[in-house]
């Protein structure tokens, strides 16, 4: 019973981080790319302390309301979409042996997650101005931006790296000496 009980005021703590971060998304709006990577580094403590599968169950719920209750809508589509899950989908990615296939599945994955953001976003949501910016860059603005991104998340995925290895070594030990 102890561990459920473990698992359970984790994950609800992760949680209330996870949505804290959302809320100042909607307070902060300059850093509403920045926030939902900090609350997808949130979610793979649950993924690394408790297990996956729980990790996904999480992420669910954070989703779910960060939809229903934050003021940054688009926000929560980054976390829902991109940020949030693939901490988690991360961690079976990096058992692919060879680092060449390994970062292009991981490529793949974003770029899909990506462009199903901008369609969700456009068709779903309405929110046109996205197309209009686009139009402001010419014919391959595009293109340039996604590539952007690319690099960007390449960034992300080595700081995720950094960020696993260093709560591996300071903080996970800390936390099983006190459970």
């Amino acid at each position: 019973m102890k561990d459920v009980s473990y698992r359970v005021a984790l994950g609800g703590i992760v949680s209330a981080l996870c949505l804290v971060t959302m809320f100042l998304a909607g307070v902060l709006p300059a850093f509403y790319l920045l926030l939902p990577m900090i609350a997808g580094v949130l979610m793979m403590i649950i993924a690394v302390e408790v297990s996956r599968s729980w990790a996904f169950l999480t992420y669910i719920a954070v989703s779910l309301l960060s939809l229903l209750v934050t003021f940054d809508k688009e926000a929560a589509l980054v976390f829902i979409m991109i940020f949030g899950h693939y901490p988690i989908v991360r961690l079976y990615l990096q058992k692919i042996p060879l680092k060449g296939l390994r970062a292009f599945i991981k490529l793949i994955i974003f770029n899909i997650c990506v462009l199903s953001y901008f369609y969700v976003t456009v068709y779903i949501f309405g929110l046109d101005e996205m197309l209009e910016e686009f139009d402001d860059y010419g014919k391959y603005g595009a293109y340039a931006m996604l590539a952007l991104c690319n690099v960007v998340f390449l960034m992300y995925d080595v700081n995720l790296d950094a960020c696993y290895n260093i709560y591996r070594r300071r903080f996970a030990a800390k936390l099983k000496k006190k459970r």
